[in-house]
């Protein structure tokens, strides 16, 4: 009896090494790094998955740009408004502009959940450049929501620079009665 009571003990310790807790210390400590997206002074005012095209006048063709949340973010000094897309797994930008009154959404030939508008400067890709660019949601009512909202940030933005003329206007205009306020002193 006593030689299976040392048997069962053997197994027992057995069962026990055969952990699959097993730990390693790492060889390299790393610090976590803060990452800057540059959205953090902004709000985000829309966000919605769509896919992003892009139209290459060379080849005559569309180009997928990616998929992801499309969004349009305002910023919280200046409230201008922009949109901003990412791709999914890499996050790089694959469109980046600001929303203004001179771009027009249009259906997208033979698709009622997709619409096409014309940027002037996109800097998605480092540089401003012009581009052609479709979007395609899940269904129409969502491609629905985004021109409704695309024609609402269209509104703010055109709001921003109406105001924003006019206090220049009476910016200039006080600095003028300034200068001659103090050519007056001068002169006397």
């Amino acid at each position: 009896m006593a030689d299976t009571e040392e048997k069962k003990i053997v197994t027992e310790e057995q069962e026990v090494e055969a952990s699959p807790d097993v730990h390693f210390e790492p060889v390299i400590k790393l610090s976590e790094v803060e990452v800057k997206t540059m959205e953090e002074m902004e709000d985000v005012l829309f966000k919605m998955r769509a896919k992003l095209f892009r139209y290459d006048k060379g080849l005559k063709e569309w180009k997928e740009r990616g998929v992801g949340d499309v969004k349009f973010l305002q910023h919280k000094d200046t409230k201008k408004v922009r949109l901003l897309m990412r791709r999914d797994k890499t996050h790089k930008v694959c469109a980046n502009h600001a929303i203004t009154s001179e771009m027009s959404l249009s259906p997208n030939v033979g698709s009622d959940r997709s619409w096409v508008w014309n940027v002037a400067a996109d800097v998605s890709e480092g540089e401003a450049r012009q581009e052609t660019l479709a979007i395609r949601f899940a269904n129409s009512e969502n491609a629905n929501l985004f021109k409704d909202k695309f024609e609402e940030v269209q509104k703010i933005n055109a709001g921003l620079t109406d105001g924003k003329t006019e206090e220049n206007d009476e910016e200039e205009d006080d600095e003028e009665e300034e200068e001659e306020k103090k050519d007056d002193k001068k002169e006397e």
